[in-house]
């Protein structure tokens, strides 16, 4: 008996049509908020010279997949890579809790490089299964790292093992060579350090492009007789329980997504500072000191005066600041424009985070956050622990994902080819021609409807 054959049978044996309703809509969902969260990660620095590289250097002419939102043809391990570090720039996508992290942003870039592929002539059903089957894998795996491992790695070190799952499965590898691109991708997935980045923010982020690519080796590598398993997050005895339940606990069903494009960490203070203000009427003005209790973990997001859109994205005082002053927090605020703000800086200079043991407790199943506004008139105002919008409990409605995905994708590729967009996305289980019509509109050039917005283009 094959070690690990839970994981295995899953893999190889999830069927689209077997699978609850709910959970076949979420997945599209998911898909839906990942392509809108790749329209603003296209504008920034940090996807252009990455897709430039990986044009460089996994050019494919004639062959291969397109880039996200590019039109250029790499290989498929190109491909991941560009699509997960595009996504992965602005921090939008959607995660999971207990995973302390996010999935979609490499499975979904691995699916469509292989969805791209003409060689392989996938039907949009079993890219969908792919892509479900690449979130169950790569959560359980990313608990598995947390429980077993000292440090905390970004989500690149787990999503490679759903990527090597997801395309083990598209590209037909046998039960063994699954086994051997699970242990290659676990060997080789980027282990590494989350709060480095935290502390010291850069294009580096979450590590999802390294996760994507090395999960897709893997499976190439183990498709050509390459060995590499065991994979111990799949098969160790300490693991055994986060597998027991595939196929009948859906971790896909406990994602969260994100209203604003920063730190999940932040947004609970973000949320709890956002309703005391309108509560009270306070204006941004007369504010003259906030204090945020929270969890250890979010209060190592401690830049007050970014300089870069990746700085303004891994900050509490920053952003927080920036939604009292403007009431909204998007694109413009995480950008250079933002960074020269006067009144925003003196909000965020204002910022006193205190480590709570309550908070700190209930991590990381609960991220919650406690905030207390000082006026110049001496009044004070506290919030109660607050946790952030979008979880499972409190989830975004589907207005509220809309508009997301209308204000990321119209000004990259208007209105028009935005409707297309979300329109195949809902047809990927009826309509088979959906999904040639998705690559086109998701993988062609932007360009081609109108020029890349500035909101996030430079520092």
């Amino acid at each position: 008996m094959i070690k690990g054959g839970a994981v295995l049978d899953f893999i190889h044996g999830l069927d689209l049509d077997d699978l609850p309703r709910e959970v076949v809509a979420q997945a599209q969902r998911c898909i839906r908020d990942l392509i809108a969260t790749a329209a603003g990660g296209a504008t920034t620095p940090l996807s252009r010279i990455v897709r430039d590289h990986c044009a460089r250097q996994f050019l494919c002419p004639g062959e291969g997949s397109r880039m996200l939102f590019d039109g250029r043809r790499v290989g498929r391990v190109g491909a991941a890579l560009a699509g997960g570090m595009t996504i992965d720039a602005y921090d939008a996508h959607d995660g999971h809790r207990l995973a302390k992290g996010h999935a979609g942003v490499a499975v979904l870039p691995a699916a469509l490089a292989y969805a791209d592929d003409a060689e392989l002539a996938l039907e949009a059903e079993e890219v969908l299964a792919a892509v479900i089957v690449g979130y169950e894998v790569a959560l359980r795996a990313g608990v598995a790292l947390h429980r077993t491992a000292a440090d905390y790695h970004t989500s690149g070190a787990w999503t490679a093992l759903g990527v090597a799952g997801l395309a083990a499965r598209l590209l037909g590898l046998d039960i063994e060579r699954t086994r051997h691109a699970l242990g290659t991708a676990e060997y080789h997935g980027p282990r590494s350090q989350m709060m480095r980045c935290i502390d010291h923010p850069t294009m580096v982020k979450d590590g999802s492009g390294w996760g994507a690519m090395a999960g897709v080796s893997a499976a190439e590598l183990a498709a050509a007789g390459f060995t590499g398993a065991p994979a111990l997050l799949c098969e160790g005895d300490d693991v055994t329980d986060l597998w027991a339940d595939l196929g009948t606990r859906w971790y896909l069903m406990e994602m969260n997504f994100k209203p604003y494009p920063v730190c999940r960490w932040a947004q609970p203070a973000i949320e709890a500072a956002r309703a005391l203000q309108h509560a009270h009427a306070i204006a941004a003005a007369d504010l003259v000191e906030i204090e945020v209790a929270t969890f250890h973990e979010a209060t190592r997001l401690a830049i007050r005066r970014p300089a870069t859109t990746e700085e303004a994205q891994y900050s509490l005082p920053f952003p927080l600041a920036a939604v009292l002053v403007r009431d909204e927090l998007g694109a413009e605020e995480i950008s250079a424009e933002a960074f020269a703000d006067p009144e925003i800086l003196r909000l965020s200079d204002a910022v006193t985070m205190v480590e709570d043991e309550g908070c700190n407790a209930r991590f990381p199943t609960e991220r919650l956050a406690r905030v207390t506004l000082r006026l110049h008139d001496g009044r004070t105002f506290a919030s109660d622990f607050t946790a952030a919008r979008g979880d499972p409990e409190a989830p975004l409605s589907e207005g509220e994902l809309s508009v997301k995905f209308y204000d990321l994708m119209d000004p990259l590729v208007g209105r028009s080819r935005a409707v297309d967009v979300e329109r195949d996305i809902t047809a990927l289980t009826e309509d088979p021609r959906s999904l040639l019509r998705l690559l086109d509109a998701v993988l062609g050039p932007a360009e081609a409807s109108g020029a890349v917005p500035a909101s996030v283009a430079g520092y």
